[in-house]
């Protein structure tokens, strides 16, 4: 792709996340994409979901990609990037409705320091709507233990670049949503050894 930015992960993995998403998100009007990266989600998202609103959102430095991919394949519920950092306050009053039904988000957790992510499930008690649903994609470990070989590689890489970057346990994950009122609802399995992890806002 000329001119945007291109990540061969997304174009991998994007089929098999919207059959997810599809079902997670059959009754929900609006959708925050934290973290939207490279857009290339959102483009294929927002085509393939045309009921709902998908909001991008990111730090600023990756706007200007965003805008590249929206620009390139535009949609009628595809909104603009808004400047989202999980930990300062999240700008609500940005997005086009006041009730936040769903939140999605990938490969995110993993890059985040550990008091970011809980920084992130703050913000999802706090905005996501009773009733809400939130999807996260990534890689997990269960147990403590590495699902495969090529996570904990994965693993050894993102401590390399980053030192406070690693691999979760779904475990500590999921008692992060539960404080915030979060039930797990499915556990689905992703290709490449990552998972999508469907949550609802029952409290």
């Amino acid at each position: 792709m000329n001119q945007v930015p291109y990540s061969q992960s997304c174009e991998n993995n994007k089929s098999a996340i919207l059959a997810v998403l599809i079902h997670s998100f059959s009754d929900v009007s609006q959708v925050l994409e934290i973290g939207s990266g490279t857009g290339q989600h959102a483009v294929y998202f927002a085509k393939q979901l045309p009921q709902l609103i998908w909001q991008t959102s990111d730090q600023l430095a990756y706007h200007n990609g965003i805008n590249a991919w929206l620009a390139k394949q535009p949609s009628d519920n595809l909104r603009a990037p808004i400047e989202l950092d999980v930990t300062q306050p999240w700008p609500v009053n940005k997005l086009e409705n006041d009730t936040l039904e769903g939140i999605f988000t990938a490969n995110t957790l993993h890059i985040m320091s550990k008091s970011m992510v809980e920084d992130f499930f703050r913000g999802l008690g706090k905005h996501l709507a009773i009733k809400g649903q939130f999807c996260v994609y990534g890689p997990f470990n269960y147990g403590g233990e590495y699902t495969s070989a090529s996570n904990r590689q994965f693993d050894k890489w993102l401590f390399e670049q980053n030192p406070q970057s690693a691999i979760r346990d779904i475990e500590w994950i999921t008692a992060l949503a539960a404080a915030q009122g979060l039930t797990l609802v499915t556990d689905h399995p992703m290709p490449a050894n990552n998972r999508l992890l469907h949550f609802e806002k029952r409290d």
